[in-house]
């Protein structure tokens, strides 16, 4: 959805042509989300008001959700903002923090939102960015346990979501700044259930912040050869991000926040996101701490991969030097096209569908990109970035991650020639000590499982690496954990899957039933993987009392938090396994 018909939106309002089946489902899916929300956590039954913020008295009586144009009222440097109150947690959605990226904007940095007068409705998601269509919807067993939000897509797509205990002179929480996973292509702050900030806000006295940013061909196409202003396009989806932050520094304190306390911290995509923010000179000051979930990234594109990936996209539209500036005002779909005709011909997903961490860089096709402003060097490769030397870090993976049962009940009977195809499919020769040193730790494992643990383990490889580089620094502590627990769902299949930890560092295991069961095992883990996320916003260290002592990452111990059942901090606990994928 691109053009000029909805850039004089009134503040929250929909563009006609939008209203239709697709967004009524999309409300009754957001009622019924909230219905299951609401059943997870304790109700408010005072009768009594409560003063809540400097100047409010909230009668909550048997409410759950208290919206006027009363309450929740917030000043921001761009105008006043009107959000809700559920369950006692003031939530606002869809701040703008920039600009809209519409014509003329597109390909260019963010720039500061014109302010508006009166109060802005700031009370449900804003537009996501455009990307291409959802392909997991296809499958019934994915989207049972994923249960997207994909929202609305459109350019003026920049705006961040707040979730609070308190609001105008409220005190200074620390602040939570969470990115959002799916590359640098697709994805938004709202995809996912987990990512919902009224629980984590409410268990750790934290103010819990979301966003949106310009992806794939909008946010990381190089156009820096046909013209000067699109200098720094292969980076404006994290100079978008920069733009947040700076919001946040600016505006947070009306929200109850301490903008000398920011920890950020996001998943896959969202994890490279928080690395490549670790070496952005622009970005430096504006966070204190930083999380990167099954998303390290020591290097990110070349120039030069990232201007033939550019040239083949303009080419493939048919533009050149003389015409650029028609990019402005293609269509989005034309973009997209060509950007994905491109990519499926020189830029193809992995063999077997497994991607390699070693790859990554150059695997995720549009993405950022060094420059000799914007990006100067890899933020982790030779060396972690002195720019943040100062940021502790928590860093860790899941033990399953992409290669799970999920959507393929046949994988639990593979079989150990299967297997053997499979590892030699990723690391040819290597491949006969690589299933030894897997099967010595874990002899009584299934051919599948094994599997899982061996496609999986680049990634976990790409974290210690992180962990490495950081702690050569000397200045500031990381934290290596491995999220090990197994879902019960679908009879155990999707194990420890891409994105499982989310739920529990967000403290939101009973909202994400589909994919954790609900269950009490689910709460406990829950408990303890997010009070280690707040404690290290609080303080940079995530020990606390329900988990063993966390000591920081020393390259001689590998020492590991393992979330399980059982949390336990280990030695070095692949060890065997690290050393023989590191030999292929």
């Amino acid at each position: 959805m691109t053009g000029d018909k909805n850039s004089e939106l009134t503040p929250g309002a929909e563009p006609a042509g939008n209203i239709g089946r697709r967004a009524l489902l999309l409300g009754a899916a957001s009622v019924l989300g909230g219905a299951a929300t609401a059943a997870a956590l304790p109700a408010l039954n005072s009768t009594k008001a409560t003063s809540l913020h400097s100047g409010l008295k909230l009668t909550t009586g048997a409410s759950t959700i208290v919206a006027s144009e009363d309450d929740a009222v917030v000043t921001t440097s761009s105008g006043k903002v009107a959000g809700y109150i559920r369950n006692g947690i003031f939530t606002f959605k869809g701040i703008p923090y920039a600009a809209t990226t519409e014509v003329p904007n597109r390909f260019l940095p963010p720039a500061k939102r014109a302010p508006w007068t009166g109060v802005r409705s700031s009370r449900h998601f804003g537009y996501v960015s455009p990307q291409a269509a959802r392909a997991g919807w296809a499958n019934d067993e994915e989207s049972f346990l994923f249960t997207w939000d994909d929202g609305i897509q459109h350019e003026d797509c920049l705006h961040v979501n707040i979730w609070s205990q308190a609001i105008n002179a409220g005190g200074k929480r620390p602040v939570m700044v969470w990115l959002h996973g799916g590359g640098y292509a697709a994805g938004s702050g709202q995809e996912l259930l987990s990512y919902d900030g009224e629980s984590l806000a409410r268990r750790g006295d934290v103010v819990v912040v979301s966003l949106n940013h310009r992806l794939n061909v909008l946010g990381y196409l190089d156009l820096a050869k046909y013209s000067d202003k699109y200098a720094g396009s292969a980076n404006v989806g994290m100079l978008d991000i920069v733009a947040a932050l700076e919001w946040v520094r600016d505006n947070i304190a009306a929200f109850g926040g301490d903008p000398g306390n920011v920890t950020i911290f996001g998943q896959s995509g969202g994890g490279g996101k928080v690395s490549v923010l670790m070496g952005m000179p622009a970005a430096k000051g504006l966070f204190h701490r930083a999380i990167v979930e099954s998303g390290s990234t020591l290097r990110v594109r070349t120039q030069d991969s990232s201007q033939k990936l550019a040239d083949l996209i303009v080419s493939e539209l048919g533009l050149t030097t003389s015409t650029i500036d028609q990019i402005q005002t293609m269509p989005y779909a034309q973009l997209l096209k060509a950007s994905t005709d491109v990519m499926r011909k020189h830029n193809p997903p992995p063999a077997g569908g497994v991607p390699n961490f070693r790859r990554m860089a150059e695997m995720l096709g549009l993405s950022p990109t060094l420059d000799d402003r914007i990006l100067p060097a890899h933020p982790f490769d030779p060396q972690a970035s002195a720019l943040s030397a100062d940021v502790p870090m928590i860093i860790g993976t899941t033990l399953n991650e992409f290669v799970s049962g999920i959507n393929h009940p046949e994988y639990e009977q593979m079989t150990d020639a299967e297997l053997e195809t499979r590892v030699r499919g990723m690391f040819a020769d290597k491949s006969p000590q690589i299933l030894a040193a897997f099967r010595e730790r874990t002899p009584k494992a299934k051919p599948f499982d094994l599997w899982s643990h061996i496609a999986a383990s680049t990634v976990r490889e790409n974290a210690i690496k992180q962990c490495k580089a950081k702690a050569a620094l000397g200045k500031a502590p990381a934290y290596l954990y491995w999220f090990t627990w197994q879902t019960p769902v679908l009879n155990g299949r999707p194990r420890a899957f891409h994105c499982a930890e989310i739920a529990f560092a967000f403290n939101n295991t009973d909202r994400c039933e589909n994919m954790t069961g609900g269950g009490a095992d689910a709460r406990a883990l829950g408990a303890k993987v997010s009070d280690a996320w707040i404690h290290f916003a609080r303080t940079g260290n995530p020990s606390h009392p329900g988990i063993p002592n966390w000591t920081p990452f020393a390259p001689d111990t590998v020492p590991t938090m393992i979330f399980d059942n059982k949390t336990e901090l280990l030695t070095n606990p692949d060890g065997g396994e690290q050393k023989s994928i590191a030999e292929a």
